[in-house]
């Protein structure tokens, strides 16, 4: 089990590669700005906790903006081993359906959190919302899928 885990912890990293270069390609298509949830996510964990990430509230933010994507990436492997798991016990599910699971399990990662923090709520997310963030999450369990079926399963 622990090298369809492996396995799956890898795609997930290429699936996140995937989920970023879509983000930043409509970022740039759009010209709409950075998300700062990320960051806004982590300022409500150092809220709840009590403990700041520095003294210096510059320091804080540049803090923030690094500690919020890595938060992404480590959903994003995560939703990768989840993959492999899956694969390894349930080796005839159709992959197309492994892959829309994987997008939907790396969104509901992030989501998740950030609506329990009060950092976002999606009921009132607008359609373009929506689809900003749903188009990203399936690049990511398409790349997360072809990653981990394209790698040899006996090495």
């Amino acid at each position: 089990m622990t090298h369809y885990l492996l396995r799956g912890a890898l795609a997930g990293a290429a699936g996140t590669t995937a989920l970023n270069t879509v983000t930043y390609l409509d970022m740039a298509l759009r010209a709409r700005p950075a998300s700062t949830t990320p960051e806004t996510t982590v300022q409500k964990v150092e809220e709840l906790t009590g403990t700041p990430l520095a003294e210096d509230s510059q320091e804080e933010a540049n803090r923030r903006s690094g500690i919020g994507p890595l938060l992404g990436i480590a959903t994003g492997v995560v939703a990768g081993a989840l993959y492999g798991a899956a694969r390894s016990r349930w080796p005839g599910l159709p992959v197309p359906l492994l892959a829309v699971a994987a997008g939907a399990a790396a969104n509901l990662g992030s989501t998740a959190p950030m609506t329990a923090l009060g950092v976002t709520d999606p009921r009132e997310w607008s359609a373009e919302s929506w689809i900003s963030d749903l188009v990203p999450h399936l690049a990511f369990g398409l790349a997360t899928a072809l990653a981990y079926e394209s790698t040899d399963d006996t090495a």
